[in-house]
């Protein structure tokens, strides 16, 4: 006889095994990636930056080289093992089993809703570019994730009515009909490196959701984890 708390405990620990070991999979990947993509872009942008605009004191920052490298591998790993603990912990409230096919397509479903959508209104900046107020951009983006997240859940069940559906189409346009914040003031990277990042960004963000879903959906299957 199995008892259900030490059930429950088992599939905790495969869970947190899941997460921690994908998510440091996949941030370590995002890392190699851009390190040969946008790192090199963020190092030019700041040229322009501290060529064209006046710094006070910012405190205490990693020195360039190794330090500034170490610090943020470390990073990226927490940042891929914070998303793998957001997608498999939301996944483990629902009763499905995962293989990497499944894990793959739902990293899809959370890079369109974490970056795609928002980069329609908010896309990634290098520094230089002046950008709106932190709060205003952060509400924003908030909206443009749940807005996308519960439009695509009405849009592609398919036991949703057609009124439904329509109600997903138009909480995708809303906070576009809204608009993003709008910074002002003038930039002193170039248009062209500006778009560069931007696609450079959002393309190592791609890559980074779908090993992070792969490797999870991959891990769940070898592990035997399976929802109740």
């Amino acid at each position: 006889m199995v008892f259900p708390a030490i059930e429950g405990m088992d599939r905790f620990r495969v869970l947190m095994a899941v997460i921690l070991l994908s998510g440091t999979i996949a941030g370590l990947l995002l890392f190699v990636a851009q390190h040969y993509t946008t790192f090199p872009l963020i190092e030019k942008a700041e040229v322009y930056e501290s060529a064209g605009m006046h710094h006070e004191d910012e405190g205490w920052k990693p020195a360039d080289g190794t330090e500034r490298t170490l610090f943020t591998v470390l990073t990226t790993i927490l940042a891929g093992i914070g998303f793998a603990a957001l997608l498999f912990g939301i996944l483990s409230l629902k009763p499905v089993s995962l293989n990497w096919k499944k894990g793959m397509l739902w990293g899809i479903a959370a890079f369109i809703c974490i970056d795609v959508a928002p980069a329609f209104g908010l896309p990634p900046m290098p520094p230089g570019v002046p950008v709106a107020d932190i709060y205003a951009r952060q509400l924003w983006w908030v909206a443009a994730v749940l807005c996308t997240a519960v439009a695509l859940w009405l849009l592609l069940d398919r036991s949703k009515s057609v009124p439904v559906r329509l109600i997903g189409l138009l909480l995708v346009i809303l906070p576009y009909a809204i608009g993003a914040p709008v910074a002002k003031g003038e930039s002193a990277v170039p248009a062209s490196l500006i778009h560069q990042f931007a696609t450079a960004s959002i393309l190592t963000t791609g890559m980074f959701w779908i090993a992070l879903g792969s490797i999870g959906g991959l891990l769940s299957e070898r592990f035997g984890y399976r929802d109740a």
